[in-house]
């Protein structure tokens, strides 16, 4: 018999989580909308009533450029900008699955090798290139803080303690950079080894399809051949909303990308969330934001959230998942005027770029004590 969804969950500890269930069917859209936010009220309860993950612990790899344009949906008037930087950090979390075993998850493990190869950055590439000044430019945009490998031995892990990788999209991610692959990658001499041993990628069943099979839309943002030579075994596809153990879980969140989902955890200071829906906490909550336009967006189209927009495959679901992604998450202990949502690349603090910098920003995250070893 095939393996379904469901064993593969229970083959890793994990499970679906049944209050998400055809919340994503309703119809018409104002009441999807409703199903949405009523469904992660229910779950943020049983969610946090389950228990919290062990330890976890955010560090910053790379700063790349990203056009204003696309971080708030067109909605910053200041023309005289066009891009800022974004900085990618990966997270490492530790948590027991529901049979009681210990886990490693890595999310975010950018290596930026391999998100250069997407198309949208290899051609920024080449107008930097050309245009006077653009080695300047580079070097105002660009920063490279460490590699996901380096991140692990900075927290005392090694590759063979990774029970499993993940990224909330593919965009501009390298699966074979990850994964490895049996073939030769384009200017290299050997094939890629795996960068966690035997560590599986977790990933919604539609994104993985998508860079299987790319449409035209979605060309630019995706590492075409980024498949190529790797395992499928070292996949473990989902669909929907799972959860991976108490106080951890990765919900669809559908919009920015059709297979895009958010790292839910819950915490000592209670639930945190992490996607790239946003790349501010002027994104989820733009009547705060003091960059220029986001509030007046907020107040004129009557939203509650700005996207970030690079990608629209579906404007409204990215909506309905940002509402989700918010009832999800805590208050600050802070501030509590902001919500405990963690961008997984977020909008770079940096005063060369005033006024589009963050309004609030929590600089990272870390509970408890990652630990190496079979724990």
């Amino acid at each position: 018999m095939p393996t379904t969804g469901t064993d593969r969950l229970t083959a890793i500890g994990a499970r679906p989580i049944p209050e998400f269930d055809g919340v994503h069917d309703v119809w018409p859209r104002g009441e999807r909308l409703r199903a949405v936010r009523e469904a992660a009220a229910a779950y943020k309860e049983r969610f946090k009533a389950q228990g919290q993950v062990r330890a976890v612990k955010s560090v910053d790899i790379a700063a790349a450029p990203y056009p204003v344009k696309y971080a708030f949906h067109d909605a910053v008037s200041v023309p005289s900008l066009p891009l800022i930087s974004m900085i990618n950090r990966m997270i490492v979390v530790q948590y027991d699955d529901f049979d009681g075993r210990a886990r490693t998850l890595v999310f975010e493990p950018t290596v930026p090798d391999g998100s250069a190869e997407a198309p949208f950055y290899r051609n920024l590439q080449k107008v930097t290139d050309k245009v006077p000044g653009g080695k300047l430019l580079e070097r105002t945009v660009l920063k490279y803080y460490a590699e996901p490998g380096d991140v692990l031995r900075r927290l005392g892990l090694t590759a063979d303690d990774i029970d499993f990788c993940t990224f909330d999209h593919l965009h501009v991610q390298d699966p074979r950079m990850i994964l490895g692959s049996t073939e030769v990658v384009d200017g290299e001499s050997a094939p890629r080894e795996p960068l966690f041993g035997g560590a599986r990628m977790l990933v919604h069943e539609r994104e993985l399809a998508t860079l299987r099979s790319l449409h035209p839309m979605q060309w630019a943002w995706y590492v075409d051949g980024g498949l190529g030579g790797v395992d499928p075994d070292k996949f473990v596809t989902f669909a929907g909303d799972v959860e991976l153990g108490p106080g951890i879980a990765l919900l669809w969140t559908p919009g920015h990308t059709d297979g895009n989902h958010s790292l839910v955890i819950n915490t000592p200071d209670g639930v945190w969330v992490s996607s790239e829906n946003g790349i501010s906490l002027d994104n989820w909550q733009p009547e705060l934001s003091r960059i220029p336009g986001v509030r007046r967006y907020h107040r004129d189209f009557g939203r509650e959230i700005c996207p970030n927009a690079n990608t629209l495959e579906d404007s409204l679901d990215q909506y309905d998942s940002m509402v989700k992604e918010k009832t999800l998450a805590d208050r600050c202990t802070a501030d509590p005027r902001w919500l405990q949502i963690l961008p997984s690349t977020e909008l770079a603090p940096w005063k060369r770029f005033w006024p589009v910098v963050p309004t609030y920003v929590h600089g990272g995250i870390s509970y408890g004590t990652v630990k190496g070893g079979r724990r």
